[in-house]
């Protein structure tokens, strides 16, 4: 670690502290998320395990770089390029956000990309959320980090853990509440009915129409979010099909 000088403390993620820090060697402004290990009966976290494991097998201009591991006795240290800002803190120093939807266009294609670069290396984000997109302001360069939920899957596709996304961002299969595309029923998601965690008891809210919802999107847009927000998982777009909507049509061709 004497490599890397630590300037302060910007925050914590999903399993330890994250500083910004300077490399010595070439000036460069980093973030190193450390990790304790004392607690550790079992030595290096899972988690920090398999965020290493998936970020040093994935190259991508919309995901955040792995630049170095260090590993000491009681301490591993994950080595990451340094982005000043992240979707939460810019939507909340810019409450007009939303209200520009060439930025908002702007962000959700990055964002995409980097998903369907995942998806196409068999990884699932599983914690996708604004905390968790990067944002450089001087290029408006998105980027997907913190990788500690993520899995790689394979084929057959095992079971995974409901616990696998901070509560507000979980997808309807996941989770079954107040939203806008209203309640699930065999209609709108055939098969809903026999989920484990289905209740007949739930409250039956009624879809609404999205374009009194977000009343600034254009025609494209609504139908893209439409397919975005479908219930039943079988038939919701996939990140690859998304990049190709029409509502993107203006964005040039996908890499």
């Amino acid at each position: 670690m004497d490599q890397y000088e630590k300037v302060e403390k910007i925050g914590e993620g999903t399993y330890g502290v994250v500083y910004k820090a300077r490399d010595l060697g070439t000036n460069e402004i980093v973030a190193l998320k450390k990790i304790r290990l004392e607690q550790e009966d079992e030595g290096v976290p899972s988690t920090a395990i398999r965020e290493i494991s998936l970020l040093k097998e994935m190259q991508h201009g919309n995901i955040v770089r792995l630049l170095d591991v260090v590993h000491s006795e009681k301490r591993l240290y994950l080595v990451f390029e340094y982005l000043d800002l992240d979707l939460k803190k810019h939507m909340d120093s810019c409450p007009d956000f939303s209200k520009d939807p060439r930025v908002v266009k702007m962000f959700l294609y990055q964002m995409l990309r980097g998903i369907a670069y995942c998806h196409s290396h068999r990884v699932l984000h599983r914690d996708l959320k604004p905390q968790n997109l990067l944002i450089d302001p001087r290029t408006n360069v998105l980027k997907l980090a913190d990788f500690g939920l993520g899995r790689a899957f394979g084929i057959p596709v095992r079971t995974f853990t409901h616990e696998v996304v901070t509560l507000w961002y979980r997808a309807p299969e996941i989770l079954l509440g107040s939203r806008v595309v209203g309640t699930p029923n065999e209609d709108t998601w055939p098969g809903v009915t026999s989920l484990p965690d289905y209740k007949s008891a739930f409250p039956k809210w009624p879809p609404k129409d999205l374009a009194t919802v977000v009343s600034n999107l254009d025609t494209a847009g609504l139908d893209l979010l439409g397919k975005m927000l479908c219930l039943d998982p079988s038939k919701r777009i996939t990140a690859r099909s998304a990049l190709e909507h029409e509502y993107f049509k203006d964005m040039g061709r996908v890499p």
